[in-house]
């Protein structure tokens, strides 16, 4: 079986790229991506069950995986929830379906963004990006209009950097379109 393009792209060229520019004396010390989550919150399916299948179906789509449903950890009286009740979805994406997530999101999703600035280059202090999607229909296998409603999407990119730094050098590699601050 073939390795996904990034993957490749990740071992031949921008492994040894980073060893040399973070000064890391052994190969293994080079950050690498170790998960993708991909979440969904769906508030109708407190109202409506079938609005949290029509989201499993959509990100067994982007995925290429079938999704767990989320459930609530508590019961809270005033927004009718109880506790254990399906709140949305998520799926861990890794090896070839985590590569083959990440370059589709960042080569066909991501420009597809109408008036796209650039991803905020901020991380969250242990290596790992949280990007907030608006809309899951920049993903080329969500038709438009398929669905009722228009769905959010949390991706958060999990890597074993030790800082931040290491972290952000590895995106920019996989060339992720940042902002210029």
């Amino acid at each position: 079986m073939n390795k996904p393009r990034l993957q490749k792209l990740y071992d031949d060229e921008i492994r040894p790229q980073l060893m040399k520019s973070l000064g890391l004396k052994n190969i293994m010390q080079v950050p690498k991506l170790k998960k993708i989550v991909l979440n969904v919150g769906v508030k109708e399916a407190v109202d409506d069950s079938k609005a949290l299948q029509a989201v499993i179906d959509g990100i067994s789509k982007i995925a290429g995986q079938k999704p767990v449903k989320t459930l609530a950890k508590k019961s809270i009286a005033g927004f009718k929830i109880r506790e254990g009740m399906p709140l949305g979805v998520k799926v861990t994406l890794r090896k070839d379906r985590m590569y083959d997530f990440f370059d589709k999101f960042i080569n066909l999703a991501l420009p597809t963004v109408r008036d796209f600035q650039g991803l905020n280059p901020r991380l969250d202090g242990r290596g790992n990006y949280n990007i907030g999607i608006k809309e899951w229909i920049i993903f080329p296998e969500i038709e438009f209009g398929a669905y009722d409603k228009v769905y959010g999407l949390n991706i958060t990119i999990h890597t074993d950097a030790n800082s931040d730094d290491q972290a952000l050098e590895l995106l920019k590699k996989f060339k992720m379109p940042f902002s210029k601050k």
